[in-house]
């Protein structure tokens, strides 16, 4: 069997006349997850809703999806470096779990949920989403008894966004989720990274310090490509739903493009993009949108990222020129200054924030008595541990938003 679609448990075989290869395994597993399906009532940016138009964290991984087979679709009509073999870029099933799987570990009210957990984690090594998408893949889904999906080593390695673990103590005044896998999942991540060479692997996991912090350098290609596609969709389409719902501007558009440090032809072409988007044709706005996901996709590139290892897995990254970096960049600060820093997004956020805080406390104090019962169970095995806080922190970082709110509704009555 080949290291890359090796499963940690053994055991877990084929079903009679299963014909799908190992990633489109994957791919069904993700799909047909709980995890996945409550990604339809969790907020991508804009609250659940507030509206029917705009996208959940569900549409916003299914589109995705299709931005990440897109993306590996150009790869393969580029001339590759010599040193790169054709059959190292990943097939569709792989690229689309990724994207499917990427948001899984995020909690109910987007960031303001994520920071709450995070806060009410610090003592406990911390919350982080993408370290919970690897927590739910690798033990939480209840696919298998104890591993979770129990997927293929190359989808996990993909979807180590930041290969290395919390560190022991998290410094006092961060706020920020330290970007990591938490140290309860290091064996798994072991099992991840146990085919490569020490050097290699030392490499990879190498990190820098940014405010005190140490955070990765690396990903592997695939988890390169799934990023990429997910600022596409996330910088492209979010800007799509600010546009309809009205939370921005033409104004503000020009401005920002007034501010930025653009080339006469990048320049002209966001204002073509800008002129075509603001304007109240449905179909018109499609064409821009079209226009702008088009030029990223179609300009990805494969980059000798870190020619010392041996692993091409990790030697190599998808990358965007630097005109169409500074465009992507463009298009998310944009949509953080104009849409997330928004009065009335922050307000929602606040909200959810103190709600999650909240419930934390309530099934903190009294597990035993407010916890489901398969939670319960998860709760004794671990408390004498002193791991409690996590299967307390992992129940509410699986709610919805409206799952959520009727629980604090539930415990807090006019509280809430």
């Amino acid at each position: 069997m080949d290291i890359w679609t090796a499963r940690h448990l053994s055991s877990q075989g084929e079903r009679p006349g299963d014909h799908r290869s190992p990633y489109q395994r994957d791919k069904a597993r993700i799909l047909h997850s709980a995890a996945f399906r409550r990604l339809q009532a969790k907020t991508q940016i804009m609250s659940i809703g507030q509206n029917d138009f705009y996208r959940t964290r569900l549409t916003h991984s299914l589109e995705a999806a299709q931005i990440g087979t897109a993306l590996v679709a150009q790869l393969r009509t580029k001339v590759l470096p010599p040193t790169v073999s054709a059959d190292l870029l990943p097939d569709d099933a792989l690229m689309e779990s990724l994207c499917l799987a990427h948001d899984l570990g995020h909690p109910p009210y987007g960031h303001g949920g994520e920071t709450a957990l995070n806060d009410k984690m610090r003592a406990f090594g911390g919350f982080e989403g993408n370290g919970q998408t690897f927590r739910i893949v690798g033990k939480l889904e209840p696919y298998t008894e104890s591993g979770g999906m129990d997927l293929c080593r190359r989808t996990l390695l993909g979807l180590l966004k930041y290969p290395v673990l919390q560190p022991e103590v998290i410094p006092d005044g961060l706020t920020k989720p330290v970007k990591a896998i938490y140290r309860e999942d290091a064996a798994l991540l072991d099992w991840v990274l146990a085919p490569l060479a020490n050097t290699d692997r030392d490499t990879f996991q190498r990190q820098i310090n940014t405010g005190n912090v140490p955070r990765s350098c690396y990903k592997s290609l695939d988890a390169s490509i799934m990023e990429l596609a997910d600022d596409i969709a996330y910088g492209v389409h979010d800007l799509e739903d600010a546009v309809v719902t009205g939370t921005v501007s033409a104004e503000q558009w020009q401005q920002t493009l007034q501010d930025a440090a653009l080339d006469n032809t990048d320049s002209t072409f966001l204002r073509l993009i800008g002129a075509q988007l603001f304007r109240s044709e449905h179909h018109i706005r499609k064409t821009a949108i079209g226009s702008l996901v088009n030029r990223l996709i179609t300009s990805i590139q494969l980059a000798d990222v870190l020619p010392e290892v041996t692993e091409p897995l990790l030697r190599y990254n998808a990358v965007l020129p630097q005109a169409e970096h500074h465009m992507l960049q463009l298009l998310k600060n944009f949509i953080y200054q104009y849409v997330i820093r928004h009065p009335e997004l922050q307000q929602n956020e606040f909200r959810g924030q103190r709600t999650v805080q909240a419930l934390f406390d309530a099934f903190a104090a009294e597990p035993e008595r407010l916890l489901p019962a398969n939670t319960r169970q998860r709760w004794q095995l671990l408390a004498a541990q002193q791991r409690g806080e996590r299967v307390v922190c992992d129940y509410i970082a699986g709610m919805t938003d409206e799952y959520a709110s009727r629980m604090m509704q539930r415990l807090y009555g006019g509280l809430s």
